[in-house]
């Protein structure tokens, strides 16, 4: 049996975010001790590592409620899992298309800076004035 400090640091979480996943039913309520104290199995910390696992990979509060009823159902297909994973993978990708046209936007602004006003009062920077601009 483990307290709800050794299972945070054997699930490598905290325990506001373990009361927070109890809170919400992403895990079900701890047993508790004649004092009060909860109380976790093997299997809590199973489900625990399986959550934060899953928002390791970005996956959000109810795509994880969706997999991890998913992960101990007999009943339902896979195919599921692979959609919601599928459908993840677009929101990521689509993540890094919009973090790539960041870059490059913050890749003129600094070359314009060391060609154009490098060393110049900061008030008169290019940089300003590129993203005073609304086009």
């Amino acid at each position: 049996m483990l307290t709800i400090g050794k299972l945070a640091k054997a699930a490598g979480v905290t325990t506001p975010t373990i009361r927070y996943y109890e809170e919400i039913g992403l895990l079900p309520a701890a047993d508790r001790t004649g004092s009060g104290q909860r109380i976790y199995g093997a299997d809590d910390l199973e489900r625990l590592t399986f959550i934060r696992r899953c928002r390791v990979f970005g996956f959000g509060i109810e795509q994880v409620r969706l997999l991890a009823g998913l992960s101990i159902s007999a009943d339902q297909d896979c195919r599921e899992v692979g959609e919601i994973a599928r459908g993840h993978l677009g929101e990521v990708q689509a993540k890094l298309a919009e973090l790539r046209a960041l870059e490059r936007g913050l890749q003129r602004f600094v070359a314009q800076c060391d060609s154009v006003c490098c060393g110049g009062p900061g008030r008169d920077c290019v940089v300003f004035k590129d993203l005073a601009d609304a086009g």
